[in-house]
């Protein structure tokens, strides 16, 4: 049964102030300055997992006020590239990012929608996750994204034949 968190104004206050804190310290950490910017960019990416760049142009921007798409751009390729985020780049589709950054986890992807979930690494025997020949490469890191379709569309496509038989709209696209 999903539960519905209600808040009140001066909860809600509290709980971002909490959450800037956490983050200006994640961010002094990396040695990156603390600017209103890069703390709206990272409560958005929270509240948002898996959302395009221009998803979260519009969120920063509900939380900040004016914001260019490009300063946007600037802060989530910054936070990147200090690991503060995560950005994935599905086939076809715009780059998304998380802030899941912290293990090696994977996503399901549908082809019909775009759905983005996370799913933990495959247990078990899995001979696509350990490469035939390494050539001398240190792996650490296997980046798996499953394609499928999700429940929501599975009633739409009827039957599927083959991946390449369902057309795939421009997921993360305006």
């Amino acid at each position: 049964m999903e539960q519905i968190l209600l808040l009140t104004a001066s909860s809600y206050c509290a709980l971002m102030k909490s959450m800037n804190t956490s983050a200006a310290l994640l961010l002094r950490q990396k040695g990156l300055r603390v600017t209103a910017q890069r703390l709206a960019v990272m409560q958005a990416v929270s509240a948002q997992p898996h959302a395009t760049a221009d998803d979260l142009t519009d969120s920063v921007r509900g939380m900040i006020g004016s914001i260019s798409r490009q300063a946007v751009y600037d802060a989530l390729s910054i936070l990147a590239d200090h690991h503060l985020l995560r950005r994935i780049q599905p086939a076809r589709s715009a780059a998304r990012f998380e802030d899941r950054v912290d293990d090696n986890h994977h996503h399901l992807i549908c082809r019909v929608c775009g759905t983005t979930e996370d799913v933990d690494c495959a247990v078990g025997a899995t001979p696509c996750l350990t490469a035939d020949d390494n050539l001398g490469f240190a792996v650490d890191e296997a980046e798996v994204i499953y394609w499928g379709v999700c429940p929501t569309c599975q009633p739409q496509t009827n039957s599927i034949k083959s991946p390449n038989s369902i057309k795939s709209p421009m997921i993360g696209t305006k």
